[in-house]
């Protein structure tokens, strides 16, 4: 199907308006929200900027969202929530479930669906220019820049007609997205598989000896605890943010030290390939098996393992340290209040079952096979889920490709 050409179909020759949105709706947000009003548990879930299209670590009492619902602007089901702050232009539609939205950070425009529909607007902002400004140091969607938002408004002077072809355009793209979701499904279903069984094979009872983790390896040790100097190229210096709860480092977006400095570091803070990289401050117990032999270097937020082979196979020792068994240790051992940490000390009598090399080998090869299906992105699901959302995005940016507006002469 060639989109442009099914959208000129679709129109049939009919004229494209370009209205702002201030014209087909008004802007809303909730009340403001203060942080002495909130809990860390129970009651409503309170969605902050940071939380916004996640889990909300907040929450506010249902007196207080009754009474605020009530009062002030709240979502209607259906209606698009939008991030003016942080991620710009992540949108949410809402569903009717009892959350509460923090003022000014999360907005929706309170539309007329006789006009445009909120699923339309919904995909259309997908590829909005949402006029972003800067305010101190800040970036931020202002409410004017909202209100000045185009949107097109096929056949403006037939609006039964105009809201078919919108409602067209929105059926075709829910299908592609039905298909990823249906994927995104099939992908949890098999993750949760896979956790059940690595944690059947790597249960033992009393039949293997337990061992400490510094028995497991050569060495255990950390990032450079002194902030290495940056450079604009060179090696990548990796910190917690980059890496992924796919067990995975991101390369994409880091900062960088120099050879010189990389070259002066320990050898045991020089990951390569078999070590196993251990997040321990934060968001703690997130293992990463490294793959290959790559510089890089890393804060001292992360641990670095070096797995002795003659006693474990590294890739077992990974599948180890993802299991249920141990992250509950993680949680027993981890320190802190503001910011969670396990201590070397700790990691290091963390403890490991240990059967036989050949039992070690078949555990992995079983778990592997598992892996490469819900998480490699070349193989399985992963990749099949990255195909759709790429042929989802060509068509919504053609089925949305509307004539321009006329500029005046």
């Amino acid at each position: 199907m060639s989109g442009l050409n099914f959208l000129e179909r679709l129109l049939d020759g009919a004229a494209v308006e370009w209205k702002p949105l201030g014209e087909v709706g008004q802007v809303r947000m909730c009340k403001r929200i203060l942080k002495s009003q909130t809990s860390s548990e129970g009651g409503i879930p309170f969605y902050k900027i940071g939380t916004f299209g996640k889990e909300p670590d907040a929450y506010i009492s249902k007196s207080l969202f009754e009474e605020y619902k009530s009062k002030y602007s709240y979502p209607k089901i259906g209606e698009v929530l939008i991030s003016a702050s942080g991620t710009i232009g992540r949108t949410v539609i809402f569903d009717g479930e009892d959350s509460y939205f923090q003022d000014s950070n999360i907005i929706w425009i309170e539309n007329d669906e006789s006009i445009v529909l909120n699923k339309f607007l919904f995909y259309f902002y997908q590829i909005a220019n949402w006029g972003i400004s800067v305010g101190g140091t800040i970036q931020r969607l202002y409410n004017d820049n909202l209100r000045k938002l185009s949107i097109p408004i096929p056949c403006p002077d037939n609006p039964d007609r105009s809201l078919t072809i919108q409602a067209e355009i929105v059926r075709i793209l829910d299908t592609f997205t039905a298909l990823t979701t249906e994927l995104t499904a099939e992908l949890s279903d098999r993750q949760k598989q896979y956790n059940y069984y690595r944690d059947r094979l790597l249960t033992f009872w009393d039949e293997i000896p337990v061992m400490q983790l510094s028995q497991c390896c050569v060495t255990i040790a950390d990032g450079d605890h002194q902030a290495p100097p940056q450079t604009n190229t060179g090696i990548p210096f990796i910190t917690i943010s980059n890496v992924s709860n796919s067990y995975q480092i991101d390369f994409t977006n880091t900062k960088f030290v120099s050879e010189a400095y990389y070259s002066e570091l320990d050898d045991k803070r020089k990951a390569r390939k078999n070590d196993i990289l251990y997040t321990v401050v934060g968001s703690f117990g997130i293992p990463v098996f490294i793959n290959e032999n790559k510089k890089f270097t890393f804060q001292r937020h992360i641990a670095i393992l070096r797995p002795n082979g003659n006693v474990i196979i590294p890739k077992y020792l990974y599948h180890v340290l993802r299991s249920s068994d141990f992250l509950k240790q993680a949680h027993v051992v981890a320190v802190g209040a503001a910011q969670k940490t396990i201590t070397l000390t700790a990691l290091n009598r963390m403890k490991v079952p240990v059967p036989p090399l050949a039992e070690q080998a078949r555990i992995v090869a079983i778990l592997d096979k598992f892996d490469t299906l819900t998480h490699s992105i070349r193989e399985g699901l992963p990749r099949e889920i990255a195909l759709r959302q790429k042929q989802y995005e060509y068509y919504r940016d053609l089925l949305l490709s509307f004539p321009p507006p006329l500029t005046p002469p």
